[in-house]
């Protein structure tokens, strides 16, 4: 009896332990030796670590981080540097990311609130209650009562709510998306949303092939800081998916694309399909009555951007949005009534198609859909003249750029040829020339508020405009500013982890950051210069 006793002990000590010393792995800690680098005819000794931006990071033999552009790199160093980040790309779609990587997307559904046990949590419990089991047999029940509460204790954590530092959805993963789209749109988080700034106008022209037109055209809204587009970074799945249908969010957007354009229900506030009924051009968009610009389909051009399969957009209520591929890259496979499906790493997401529902059947998430049938929080877009009734029977032939700050609309009625002739100036004055029979017709109007979209200073030139040291960090981080950048003009500094929680703020410029107090990762260094942003990477070990 001893001996069996012994023996569940034993395993039941080893499979305790197991986790522990799996993931007491440190992540930089290599198994080969470092690599010969020819780096412009130079060469250096040392690891890969990153490749983003353009730019290639060696840990040296040292333990220093350094950064070179892919350009200064050997061809052969070239071709390896890809393949290590192919490499990386597919171990990141079927493990999650360790503690000094990047949060992966969406790692677990919310509606179960719950955390995936391993095998060893299992393994361990059915022991326990076999200890148990053994231990009552035996008529020994004080001994059996500590291993009853281990038994108890082990099946409330799997059942606990998740327990997790980070967020839901990545927000550098959702960055990605985006990125393609910059500098007309600008991206920033923070604990709890991720926030998308534009001008609302995309790159592509617009409006030609509607049919049933309001008569309104494009013009730049400020979505930008407080009135920035909002996805939440952790979704939580509604008990009940309400339908996106011609009862509910009728007003506003229900998602954003990757070009930072919203896009609205299929069906307008009057209760139709935009789409079967012409108001939609050859995108999928038209004007509002704020003459803003959005889409009522999902935008299946998107995918094609990036050159690889990222979102098309993300809806309002958290859960990304793909085109006519999975992640990975397979075919898209079969959809559930809300248009989606959870992945096979346990994400969920939606798809676009080309046939209703288009994008979404039903809203997943939770969201908060107010009286005026519209999701909030939402961006406002703002007018700058009256909304005008539709002119039946025309068709939009054609849309061009009138250089940077307007538009010529060409259009056809009764077989005449017609247009109208706009543009704007920083001031907020709007001119709207309409040419209709061969009369022309100007109106005047004033009064709007105009912005630039927040630009992301490139991190080479963060890079250049301070060196911050050392890096890998342990204790103290100093920050040395170069290119003749004065502490004076420093507006603030801030430090964010990778899941985009702000861990240090200051006003004014500070020489130097106490961070042994933070866990280890990767950290993104925020200096605001004359309304810009410089950017460094810190890794704290």
């Amino acid at each position: 009896m001893k001996n069996v006793k012994s023996l569940f002990l034993i395993v039941i000590v080893t499979i305790s332990m197991f986790p522990f010393s799996a993931m007491s792995h440190d992540a930089h800690e290599h198994a080969h030796p470092p690599k010969t680098w020819t780096i412009d005819n130079q060469k250096i000794n040392g690891h890969f670590f990153l490749y983003r931006d353009g730019l290639v990071y060696i840990e040296d033999e040292q333990h220093k981080l350094l950064h070179y552009p892919m350009a200064s790199f050997s061809k052969q160093d070239q071709a390896y540097i890809r393949h290590r980040v192919d490499e990386i790309e597919a171990l990141n779609k079927q493990i999650t990311a360790n503690k000094a990587d990047v949060l992966p997307p969406n790692k677990l559904e919310p509606k179960e609130g719950k955390q995936v046990a391993g095998y060893w949590i299992w393994l361990a419990a059915i022991l326990l209650i076999l200890a148990v089991l053994f231990l009552v047999r035996s008529r020994r029940f004080r001994a059996a009562i500590p291993m009853l509460v281990s038994v108890l204790m082990l099946l409330s954590f799997m059942n606990s709510p998740t327990r997790r530092t980070g967020t839901l959805n990545d927000p550098v993963w959702m960055d990605s998306a985006f990125s393609p789209f910059r500098p007309a749109i600008n991206t920033r988080w923070d604990a709890n949303w991720f926030y998308v700034e534009s001008k609302g106008l995309p790159s592509h022209l617009m409006m030609t092939g509607i049919t049933s037109w309001q008569q309104q055209v494009p013009i730049p809204q400020c979505y930008i800081g407080s009135n920035a587009w909002s996805i939440p970074l952790n979704p939580v799945k509604a008990a009940t998916p309400v339908p996106v249908n011609n009862k509910h969010f009728l007003r506003g957007a229900v998602a954003i694309a990757a070009n930072g354009i919203p896009i609205f229900n299929p069906y307008t506030n009057t209760g139709v399909d935009a789409f079967l009924d012409g108001q939609l051009d050859q995108w999928g968009g038209h004007s509002g009555r704020a003459d803003d610009y959005h889409y009522h389909i999902a935008p299946m051009f998107l995918e094609a951007k990036s050159g690889r399969i990222t979102p098309i957009g993300f809806a309002l209520d958290g859960y990304a949005i793909f085109g006519s591929k999975e992640p990975d890259g397979s075919t898209m496979a079969t959809l559930d009534a809300n248009h989606g499906h959870t992945w096979k790493d346990g994400r969920y997401h939606y798809h676009g198609t080309a046939a209703a529902p288009y994008m979404i059947g039903n809203m997943v998430g939770q969201v908060t859909e107010d009286t005026t049938l519209q999701i909030v929080p939402q961006a406002v877009a703002k007018g700058v003249r009256p909304a005008l009734t539709p002119l039946k029977g025309a068709t939009i032939t054609g849309f061009h750029s009138n250089g940077n700050n307007g538009y010529t609309l060409i259009y056809t009625l009764s077989g005449a040829t017609d247009s109208i002739v706009y543009s704007w100036n920083q001031a907020g004055n709007f001119v709207y020339d309409f040419y209709a029979s061969g009369v022309k017709t100007t109106n005047n109007y004033n009064g709007k508020t105009l912005c630039d979209v927040p630009s992301k200073v490139n991190k080479t030139n963060a890079l250049d405009a301070m060196h911050v040291y050392p890096n890998p960090v342990a204790d103290r981080l100093y920050i040395q500013l170069k290119s003749g950048i004065k502490p004076a003009e420093i507006a603030g500094l801030e430090l964010f982890n990778e899941a985009g929680m702000r861990v240090y703020q200051s006003a004014g410029f500070q020489p130097s950051i106490n961070v042994s107090g933070l866990s280890k990762g990767i950290y993104w260094l925020k200096l605001k210069h004359n309304g810009s942003e410089l950017v460094n990477k810190v890794l704290i070990k």
